[in-house]
């Protein structure tokens, strides 16, 4: 029996959540007009007022707003209301150039966290579960977007934020932990140490795990399935836009749904800007319209993925994204090949590797290089050089194949790669380009 934690809103019609979106769209498009100058000028010069969009049909006259915008405008530039209104910033983990940093109304940070209770009842969360928040707390939305979105189900929410493996376990343990949220590679590692403690699933009290905040494959997810004894499910989110709970999956397992009554969902052509019809695999852009504080508009999310309204054995209507196959920019070019990490874990997770890797991308002599230098279990390693060489070659073949170029595989021993609590460090990227 599929439960909601707002029923009314999760299964209405395609024409109530339309109407929501027209209504909304106008209001915001005459909010940012209002109060935001940066935004003012953008629609001045596309030849653009208030009164040129009408609903969701005009919505693609709008300019796009991109990360270089937010840069530009940062701090405040893109803020939309009063800061004696704003209660809170939250921050990107981005490495390059100057932070994004978001603004929160009260009334944004409610509606964050019933998306993320969405997420949470559609894991099969209820005030009967003992929720784990193992994601990073502070600037990072991960951390708070869940903790929040758990007290509004009602879970008994243990904050432990990431690191500390330990006390981690200790408390999934103790406490009867039965949800965990934290990034897929650190579910995976917490996983890996539950088993090498002698732990089997049905000593895990855990019964279903919210990840998100870094790509993961259908392979990764089956093995931390099978390692926590778990129902795994994808959530989406970026902290332009709120943080997590922007979309997230159900029972299906299918595709995450969007929270169509706070984000419009388009799928553009990336080298153009054009948008493309329902099917497409393109660039996601999303529009926030019920966002007071920081609400953009057809901000382009650099995701790669694809919409469907295909009607959904869990009774949600709301529109369903694939998981991103990659990024526009974060997708490698290698020696003219487009090649994106998801489809290396593929592979090395197909031949039983551990989703603990490094791709490492150096140039020599004008020629691009690709080293991915992959963990063995400890059931695979051997000092037997035939048979880490015959593995190297099996890695090689599966990745031409998948890639159609040539890279070197390095076997190392393993937990020789050092874990991240955070994100991954998936790719290291030597090229002076």
């Amino acid at each position: 029996m599929e439960r909601y934690y707002q029923p009314e809103i999760e299964t209405a019609s395609q024409e109530q959540i339309r109407a929501w979106q027209d209504e909304r769209l106008v209001k915001q498009v005459k909010h940012v007009w209002d109060n935001v100058p940066y935004y003012r000028k953008k629609m001045e010069e596309k030849g653009l007022t208030p009164d040129d969009i009408k609903g969701v049909d005009d919505l693609h006259k709008l300019p796009f707003v991109t990360k270089a915008d937010l840069r530009e405008a940062y701090p405040y530039g893109l803020v939309a209301k009063p800061l004696k209104d704003c209660v809170r910033i939250q921050s990107t983990s981005g490495t390059t150039g100057k932070r994004v940093v978001a603004f929160y109304t009260q009334h944004d940070i409610d509606l964050w966290e019933d998306c993320c209770a969405r997420a949470i009842v559609a894991a099969g969360g209820t005030n009967e579960d003992v929720c784990q928040v193992s994601y990073g707390y502070g600037l990072f939305t991960g951390g708070p977007g869940l903790n929040g979105g758990s007290h509004k189900v009602g879970c008994l929410t243990i904050p432990t934020s990431s690191g500390n493996t330990e006390r981690q376990i200790m408390f999934i343990r103790d406490l009867n932990a039965t949800i965990l949220c934290c990034t897929p590679s650190y579910a995976a590692y917490l996983g890996e140490s539950m088993k090498e403690m002698g732990l089997t699933p049905d000593q895990i009290p855990l019964k279903a795990g919210i990840f998100g905040a870094e790509a993961w494959s259908e392979e990764m997810r089956q093995d931390i399935q099978n390692t926590l004894g778990i129902k795994a499910y994808d959530i989406y989110g970026l902290t332009e836009l709120s943080g997590p709970g922007v979309a997230f999956e159900c029972s299906a397992q299918s595709g995450m749904h969007i929270n169509e009554d706070h984000f419009i969902a388009e799928i553009i052509d990336p080298d153009t800007g054009e948008v493309l019809p329902e099917g497409s695999q393109g660039e996601l852009v999303f529009t926030s319209i019920t966002k007071e504080a920081f609400p953009l508009l057809r901000y382009r999310t650099r995701d790669i993925c694809v919409l469907s309204h295909e009607p959904c054995p869990c009774g949600r209507t709301h529109v369903k994204m694939t998981k991103p196959r990659g990024r526009t920019d974060d997708m490698l070019i290698i020696r003219g090949v487009n090649v994106f990490p998801s489809q290396i874990e593929t592979v090395l997770l197909n031949h039983g590797y551990p989703a603990n890797y490094q791709i490492i991308v150096d140039r020599v002599k004008s020629t691009d290089t690709l080293d991915v230098q992959v963990e063995m279990t400890p059931e695979m390693f051997t000092d037997n050089l035939g048979e880490i060489s015959r593995r190297q070659k099996e890695l090689v073949d599966g990745l031409r194949s998948m890639l159609g170029l040539a890279a070197k595989v390095t076997l190392v021993a393993p937990k020789s790669i050092v874990r991240s609590e955070g994100k991954a460090v998936r790719v290291i990227d030597k090229r002076k380009i």
